[in-house]
């Protein structure tokens, strides 16, 4: 799959977000790379395998100070490579890309593992509404 025809499923998946998440996230970019780079493996402790399909850089918002103004963006890092090894087909591929923004923006929202995975949860019920 080209890298455009990735961000258009990273597009379908952000769109299936709920409205009032997507409307709260504020200067946060999210990327697209080919693979997450050895040394971040080695730093987060993971193994041969284990798989990393996204990643989010910055500051949760429950933990910014009143002076956190004038920053760069906030990164969530999504890595096409291991998306695409892993899932069976086009849908997979976009149920999996949603999964990993829902993770990554539970993070930039500074939720914890378990409100995060309680959340997965009811995305993969289908209960994501994006209105």
């Amino acid at each position: 799959m080209t890298r455009t025809q990735f961000e258009h499923q990273v597009a379908d998946a952000l769109a299936s977000i709920p409205r009032r998440f997507r409307d709260a996230m504020e200067n946060i970019a999210i990327l697209v790379e080919d693979e997450p780079p050895a040394v971040l493996l080695d730093d987060m402790d993971l193994g041969p395998d284990d798989t990393l399909f996204g990643l989010y850089t910055g500051t949760p918002l429950t933990e910014r100070q009143w002076g956190h103004g004038n920053a760069l963006p906030d990164r969530i890092i999504l890595f096409q490579g291991p998306h695409e090894r892993e899932a069976a087909d086009e849908d997979d591929l976009r149920v999996s890309i949603g999964e990993t923004l829902i993770h990554e923006i539970g993070h930039y929202f500074g939720l914890s593992e378990d409100e995060i995975e309680r959340i997965e949860e009811e995305y993969w019920r289908g209960h994501a509404n994006p209105h």
